[in-house]
């Protein structure tokens, strides 16, 4: 690595001035601490001047990223230049400091790790590590925080042969200072010893490792607060693809995998601009944080928004059209990283060995004009789809219809002739049918609609859709864009349809089969969301949207009409049964009101099961299928028996029985507590809860003789939360002083249901997170939970509390 293309390199450091004044020293005790002044200031005012550096051009991170590793650089040469004659004070032979990973890239963020190995040509000597620890020492001085290793090459070959890691760390290594020759020669017996005829074990490893690192991460590139460096379709994935290249091909820099075969030049040009933008995130993130952060939290996407000059413009804010830019740039990540793999996969075919082979299962009768290449759909030529831009949708109709793979020369090719997509194309009948068959294929509609996606043909042919393409939704609730979250949900409604989440959703599995039309229903979901982002309620909007889009996709005026209707009341079951009482009849006389039909009633049920499910892993849980469940079934109801009420008084009756069934009780206890109850808690509670609410309250009542607070903590499996329930007499301001005394603690409330007996006493119960969105695992923490503020805040004393 060369870092002459630094400007002004002596106003970041000037090493030999610095030099200078580290041998002006007086030798002493203090001569380290001094020393350790000295290079602690350089080492400020050089990150200081990087700082200014990138504040002036805020979209160079790359430049900064280097200029960081080279003050790094000079600081280490520095440090064993002193220890080596003030310090150690004889010759040092035979060792050489190595950069490893981004310090041996020569890419360092602010405040990433200084990442050394200690070269030895054999065993380390004393000299050798006492050397090695007064470096150290001086390092750890300046806060630097220091990865590092002390190794003979004999160690280093042994270790790389058995651990992929330090394979990939050495892969990057880099002289720093000492004894150049030695790190040659360790370097030619790596690439003969360890690299050699081993491409496929280290591409297989790395994929492995990059699947492991995904799941880690959210496993998706549109996480709406991505890790910059480890997320998918973030930094490390780019690093890998150059790891990749490096070990295959002895790449020396990112360019030259346009020589080595595995990008064009049009396809690197995007890799550098991805790599430049993603550094210049992480550079100021680091900076703002003080430290190395590496997650994108909504803390920091306002302020570098600000920073890297993004403006609010008509419906959509600085920090969304910011992170809109990011996600498109992660999206051009994993475009390219699919391509990158299959090229590999080919030229490593050639040789007689693959890492990916795909299988095919059998040969389509029809091909449509298309090729098989080795199971995968490919071109006959070239100019294929320019001949007919309409193939373009066919290929993945075809795709969708197969369950085939799209070969990577065809990915490419529509990638590129995505832009034939015009009006014409738009209007055609074959086309929208197309694409019609792949967006309502059973199979596999959420991977394919995701490679018509990344392709730009997704876009292109719905240009409403291409405006949500990577638009962020800036709030805590939503973990995807808006392009992953529709596509997302379109998946789990073929999953649904196919009977996989037949457990999760028994109701919406059993109905599917009811309902008139299964197109509406997709086409539904597509486009719920379509106008994110424009300001106005997206619900109308959209609305308006499905009127003109449902007769170019071939929907009849009657399927066009309930397609508008679902995007426009798509919230409306939600917000029905998690923000109004649902024991009062008037609610369901308000929501039947709005829906009219069964028909509706059973498509808005699928449409919001999947749009809830498809926010973020986590989102949906016990409480709100009850709430679903039970207002679906009152609606039901009303729509098919009128204005008769029956069912509901017995399905409260139904539900008392089943407690009293299940806690065992005499029948007199059982009945006395039902009576107490309102008609809402039978609806809304699960009978896990009321099970444990019954307990409760009957052992508090027994063992004080009247409602004195208690609070129980418990966790509930089907929500991944703690579930608090409060019974306590009922006063004004009690739930504020509940949520106050739960955040007091660090407690997230993500559910919540609040009840009062017929006698006046409150029968509450939360569901709760702790600070990391997990449950409460430790009995210490839940007995916190309970205790300390929240105990103040309602008074209840520590011998009142239970704890389940």
């Amino acid at each position: 690595m060369s870092f002459h293309e630094i400007d002004n390199q002596r106003a970041i450091i000037d090493r030999r001035a610095v030099a200078d004044r580290l041998a002006g020293l007086r030798s002493g005790k203090k001569l380290t601490g001094s020393a350790a002044t000295i290079l602690g200031e350089v080492l400020e005012h050089g990150r200081a001047e990087v700082a200014t550096r990138l504040a002036r051009e805020p979209g160079n991170g790359r430049a900064a990223a280097r200029a960081t590793a080279f003050l790094h650089d000079q600081i280490v040469r520095l440090a064993h230049d002193f220890v080596c004659s003030r310090i150690i004070d004889l010759p040092v032979e035979g060792l050489g400091l190595i950069g490893l990973g981004g310090t041996g890239r020569g890419e360092m963020a602010p405040f990433s790790d200084l990442d050394l190995m200690f070269l030895t040509a054999k065993a380390p000597t004393p000299d050798q590590e006492q050397t090695a620890g007064a470096i150290l020492h001086l390092l750890w001085d300046l806060k630097l925080k220091v990865g590092h290793s002390v190794r003979s090459t004999a160690q280093l070959i042994a270790l790389a042969k058995k651990d992929m890691t330090v394979r990939t760390a050495f892969l990057e290594a880099r002289w720093l200072w000492g004894d150049e020759k030695l790190f040659d020669a360790a370097m030619r017996r790596f690439r003969k010893e360890v690299v050699a005829g081993t491409a496929s074990e280290f591409v297989a490893a790395k994929l492995a490792e990059r699947d492991e690192r995904h799941v880690k991460m959210g496993d998706s590139r549109y996480v709406v607060e991505p890790n910059v460096k480890d997320g998918k379709g973030g930094l490390r994935d780019l690093h890998a693809l150059y790891w990749i290249g490096k070990y295959v091909h002895g790449v020396e820099r990112p360019a030259d995998l346009v020589g080595a075969g595995l990008l064009t030049a049009a396809e690197f040009r995007r890799f550098d601009r991805a790599e430049r933008f993603f550094w210049s995130v992480r550079c100021h993130l680091h900076l703002l944080a003080g430290r190395p952060e590496e997650r994108l939290s909504f803390d920091y996407q306002p302020r570098i928004a600000e920073i890297m000059n993004y403006a609010d413009r008509p419906g959509k804010s600085a920090v969304e059209r910011f992170m809109q830019f990011y996600f498109i740039n992660a999206r051009t990540v994993g475009d390219l990283t699919g391509l990158f793999l299959a090229q590999l996969d080919e030229q490593l075919g050639k040789k007689g060995f693959r890492f990916a082979l795909p299988t095919i299962r059998r040969r389509p009768k029809r091909l449509g004009g298309f090729v098989l290449d080795r199971g995968r759909i490919s071109m006959p030529s070239d100019d294929f789809f320019r001949a007919d831009p309409v193939r373009l949708l066919e290929l993945f109709a075809f795709a969708a219809r197969e369950q085939l793979e799209i070969h990577p020369t065809a990915m490419r090719a529509a990638t590129r002739d995505a832009v034939l997509i015009d009006r014409s194309v738009r209007r055609d009948p074959a086309a929208n049918a197309l694409f019609m068959e792949a967006l309502t294929c059973v199979h596999s509609p959420e991977l394919v609609l995701r490679w018509m996606n990344e392709a730009g043909v997704f876009g292109r042919f719905v240009p409403d859709f291409g405006r949500v393409v990577a638009q962020m939704q800036f709030d805590m609730y939503h973990h995807y864009t808006v392009d992953e979250h529709s596509i997302r949900a379109i998946g789990l409604l073929a999953a649904i349809e196919r009977g996989e989440l037949k457990n999760d959703h028994p109701i919406s599995t059993a109905i599917f089969r009811q309902i008139a039309s299964r197109r509406v229903l997709y086409v539904a979901v597509l486009l719920h969301d379509i106008a994110k982002g424009r300001g106005g309620d997206h619900s109308v909007i959209g609305a308006d949207i499905a009127l003109k889009l449902c007769p170019r996709f071939g929907l009849d005026p009657a399927e066009t009409e309930t397609v508008s209707w679902l995007v426009r009341y798509h919230l409306l079951l939600s917000s029905t049964a998690f923000k109004r009482d649902l024991a009062d009849p008037k609610t369901i006389e308000d929501f039947v009101r709005q829906v009219q039909s069964p028909e509706r009633l059973r498509l808005l049920l699928i449409l919001t099961v999947v749009d809830i499910r498809a926010v973020g892993p986590g989102i949906w849980n016990e409480w709100k299928r009850t709430l679903l469940r039970t207002l679906f079934e009152a609606a039901e109801e009303r729509l098919r028996l009128g204005h008769k009420q029956h069912g509901r008084t017995e399905l409260v009756r139904a539900r008392q029985k089943e407690l009293a069934r299940a806690l065992g009780w005499k029948a007199s206890a059982a009945k006395a507590h039902a009576r107490r109850l309102p008609d809402s808690y039978w609806l809304a509670e699960p009978l896990q809860w009321q099970v444990a609410n019954a307990r409760q309250v009957a052992e508090t009542e027994a063992r004080f003789g009247d409602a004195k607070p208690s609070v129980a903590v418990a966790e509930d499996p089907e929500s991944g939360a703690m579930r608090v329930s409060v019974f306590t007499p009922d006063r004004e301001g009690l739930f504020y002083r509940i949520c106050a005394g739960l955040a007091s603690v660090g407690a997230n409330i993500i559910d919540a249901r609040i009840h009062t007996t017929r006698d006046g006493v409150a029968l509450d119960n939360l569901l709760v997170h702790d600070g990391r969105g997990q449950a409460y695992r430790d009995r210490r923490q839940r007995a916190r939970l309970a205790k300390a503020e929240l105990l103040a805040a309602l008074g209840i004393e520590h011998h009142a509390l239970g704890l389940d």
